[in-house]
């Protein structure tokens, strides 16, 4: 019998800061309380895992952005000594610890009403959402697609993306590669293309070679020293940029609201999971 899914949930990590900087977060307070474990910096930055330099240089900021100390040194013993809470770590702990609960109580309340508000599935998609602005890359272009196809090479592999119902796209990937993702029909991922990558085209019936064409409007440009940056809207809130020369925007005769294509090879398509 196969077990049911785990609800979806959204789960938010607590942060104090300062004006000078972060004083508490999950990490500093598994430190905290590792000392108070163990009585050792040491020990505790193994049962975290931080280093024992991070560990250190952890306890010295919450210390300095304290009122008043948070752990301290002790002298003395069967070990020569340690570390150890004062009595306000431990109120600053234990209070952490509280507005966590609450804190957490409250999402759980969001959550059930964004459900009961937009159906299932809402707060999952809420999270996929959250997870792609979560990831950080050079590419300027990316799209969340779900894998439709897959055509396999000795080599590579060619991976087919559904972008929306009308568009589909094409990446080709290594075996190794897509072993090591899990690409398996039905997954979601996001779609990587450098805006170098991306060739325009304004004439539907030149021929090329390109795998992948998007065809949109011009939604801006702006010059560079030495390049123009094209935004094209493909639709659906969607875009996608391009830099080219000013000479290619000239010679292609781009301008605002001038249809457009968004031209890329499939090897130029790198792929990140979702899950």
């Amino acid at each position: 019998m196969s077990s049911a899914p785990f609800p979806a949930r959204l789960v938010g990590k607590l942060e104090v800061n300062t004006e000078l900087g972060n004083f508490l977060g999950d990490t500093r307070i598994r430190l905290l309380e590792a000392i108070a474990v163990h009585g050792s910096i040491s020990q505790a930055a193994k049962h975290v895992p931080l280093s024992y330099k991070a560990a250190w240089d952890a306890v010295d900021a919450m210390n300095n952005l304290s009122e008043q100390p948070l752990v301290e040194r002790v002298t003395g013993g069967r070990q020569g000594g340690g570390t150890t809470l004062t009595e306000h770590g431990r109120r600053m702990v234990a209070l952490y610890r509280a507005v966590e609960i609450e804190y957490q109580a409250a999402l759980d309340r969001i959550a059930s009403q964004i459900d009961d508000a937009g159906g299932a599935g809402t707060v999952r998609s809420f999270q996929h959402l959250l997870r792609r602005m979560a990831f950080r890359t050079s590419a300027r272009n990316q799209l969340a697609c779900t894998v439709s196809g897959l055509r396999e090479g000795e080599v590579d592999y060619e991976v087919y993306l559904r972008l929306d119902d009308k568009t589909e796209l094409k990446a080709i990937i290594t075996r190794q590669s897509a072993t090591t993702l899990g690409i398996t029909i039905g997954v979601q991922v996001l779609a990587l293309i450098k805006s170098s990558s991306v060739l325009l085209m304004t004439d539907p019936n030149q021929r090329i070679s390109a795998d992948n064409q998007l065809w949109g409007t011009v939604a801006g440009i702006h010059e560079g020293p030495v390049n123009s940056e094209v935004k094209i809207d493909i639709g659906a809130s969607r875009t996608m940029v391009s830099v080219v020369t000013h000479e290619s925007v000239q010679t292609l005769g781009l301008a605002e609201g001038s249809a457009v294509a968004a031209v890329f090879q499939a090897s130029n398509v790198i792929l990140l999971m979702l899950g």
